[in-house]
């Protein structure tokens, strides 16, 4: 009897579906995918890494901190043909598709500009930003890369994670006013695309419920002038949206948290589950789109 279970045990093992139990594993070809993100603390990265575990079973994943660091996409690279990756899929986890995107073909090899690696190893002549090693320098690999170019400002999958946002907190859409933040850059046009492709995002609140309102703004947070501009349109936002017995919504348009829009809100009424995109499992849907489509690049021949 023992001898019959066993026997019936291993035949259902061999009647599982192939495509379960190739979801168990990375697939068995030479294809890997380097995640790149800005980092964080411990509950930022935690939060990505987190977000990204249900891909490491379909794919060969690694993920490269920093902004744009030639030393952590070394490493991740290194790890990735350590487990036979000859091409590379880097998807860049960023709000905005041109966030260091002429820095990283650099880094990569896919345009001229950058250095050789320098001798003493990942961390020789670095400079710094705000903690980050601003170094730059060409990696050394074999693979074939290929590169995304499509920001979460850009990604149609984020109008679900703004609404699945808004709808944790909102009440009374009548007399709610949602205000959404971003980081923002330095120059004046790119910020101006910023707003424009992440108010296309927040048209999924828009058509959620009838709001009073729907803002979209970036504090651009690294440029003390630009910042104080920014903040002080933000407060008068805020404070508009909360008199007559309004109340007012914000939610951070960024990868994780809810960066310093507390300080900058602080003594102004709000409702926020201050959560950025992550957690989310849309983000890592369009991580996955993202690795499909590079994929797809590189089967093609090299150049």
């Amino acid at each position: 009897m023992t001898f019959l279970k066993m026997l019936l045990a291993a035949l259902a093992l061999l009647l599982i579906p192939a495509a379960v139990q190739v979801q168990a594993q990375p697939a068995a070809d030479d294809f890997g995918v380097l995640v790149m993100a800005h980092g964080g603390g411990p509950a930022w990265n935690g939060q990505v890494e987190a977000m990204l575990e249900p891909l490491r079973r379909d794919y060969r994943l690694e993920i490269a901190f920093g902004m744009a660091t030639p030393g952590t996409i070394q490493a991740a690279a290194e790890r990735l043909e350590a487990r036979g990756a000859r091409r590379i899929a880097v998807v860049r986890l960023f709000i905005s598709g041109e966030s260091w995107l002429e820095r990283t073909e650099q880094i990569l090899g896919l345009r001229p500009g950058a250095p050789p690696r320098p001798e003493g190893g990942a961390h020789a002549g670095h400079g710094a930003h705000g903690g980050h090693d601003m170094s730059l320098w060409r990696i050394e690999s074999d693979a074939r890369f290929a590169l995304s170019r499509e920001g979460l400002a850009d990604a149609p999958e984020m109008g679900a994670v703004l609404v699945d946002r808004v709808r944790a907190v909102s009440r009374e859409p009548a007399r709610e006013t949602v205000l959404v933040l971003a980081h923002g850059p330095e120059d004046d046009e790119e910020n101006a695309r910023w707003l424009r492709q992440i108010d296309a995002r927040a048209a999924a609140i828009r058509d959620h419920a009838d709001f009073r309102a729907v803002h979209v703004e970036s504090l651009r947070e690294d440029w003390p002038e630009k910042r104080a501009e920014s903040g002080a349109r933000i407060r008068a936002l805020a404070a508009e949206a909360i008199r007559d017995g309004g109340r007012l919504i914000v939610i951070p348009y960024r990868v994780s948290g809810f960066g310093p829009y507390a300080r900058v809100l602080e003594g102004i009424d709000y409702e926020a589950d201050r959560h950025g995109l992550v957690p989310s499992t849309e983000v890592e849907q369009w991580v996955r789109r993202q690795a499909e489509q590079l994929r797809t690049a590189l089967a093609a021949p090299a150049a």
